[in-house]
């Protein structure tokens, strides 16, 4: 019996961790074994996680399996679009320039502000008053 070659990418976005394995299939995606349609709730996230896939032209060449962990599901569909990416250089390593220049390589590093002593939040202070 044959091995089945598996390419693994990882991909963060806020507080979310997505390990993305990618096999040569059909195309189905399955998120925490469940289908992409089941498990995000929107089609633009779903949509926006295939992006790399489209960029590449390999959209229906690799069946898509992903954990994902951690945030809400715009954080985890921007961490699985990180790690399709980063798979794909895996794949192919000239998928690289066209990954890059769309920007699909490159973590986003925007996360939630510390809370700071005295304040409510990480900026919110309670009402000024004079008196």
């Amino acid at each position: 019996m044959a091995q089945q070659v598996t390419y693994i990418g990882t991909g963060r976005r806020k507080n979310s961790v997505a390990r993305v394995f990618l096999v040569p299939g059909t195309g189905k995606i399955t998120i925490n074994k469940k289908s992409a349609d089941d498990y995000m709730p929107f089609a633009s996230l779903i949509l926006d996680m295939k992006q790399p896939l489209a960029l590449t032209e390999t959209e229906g060449a690799y069946d898509v399996n992903v954990n994902v962990n951690g945030g809400g599901f715009s954080g985890q569909a921007g961490a699985i679009r990180h790690g399709i990416a980063r798979a794909l250089l895996n794949v192919d390593p000239d998928f690289r320039s066209v990954l890059k220049s769309a920007g699909m390589l490159t973590r986003d590093p925007r996360m939630k502000e510390r809370k700071k002593p005295g304040l409510k939040k990480a900026r919110k202070a309670s009402q000024f008053s004079k008196r």
